[in-house]
């Protein structure tokens, strides 16, 4: 088991995966965004509309779909840094990486629940 003292920060494959990871799912994220914003943006409710996410369903949509994706994202990297813990390897880099997702995460929820409360 690894020693906690010694805090082993400077394993550059271990950060090489956690960063991939966590690009990864932003990408993902991303990718979510888009295709709810296109989805909204094009439903019968929303042609005479002068924005693209005219009514709450649009709203909630985009906003939900992305915060999901992050969430899911986070997890995943929590489960990897128990996994590494269990294993006795560098285990910090990927709690950053999950920290990172969350707070991410929150950001995104907090910036778009304006948008749906307004």
């Amino acid at each position: 088991m690894v020693n906690d003292v010694e805090k082993r920060f400077s394993d550059d494959r271990t950060f090489r995966g956690a960063a991939t990871y966590a690009l990864a799912v932003i990408a993902v994220a991303a990718a979510v965004f888009a295709i709810t914003t296109i989805w909204a943006a094009n439903r019968a409710a929303c042609s005479t509309a002068d924005t693209t996410l005219c009514d709450t369903p649009a709203k909630t949509a985009v906003l939900l779909g992305p915060t999901a994706v992050l969430l899911l994202g986070g997890i995943g990297a929590f489960v990897r840094t128990y996994q590494q813990w269990r294993h006795g390897r560098n285990w910090p880099i990927w709690q950053g990486a999950g920290w990172f997702l969350f707070m991410l995460m929150t950001v995104y929820l907090a910036i778009g629940g304006g948008s749906v409360a307004g």
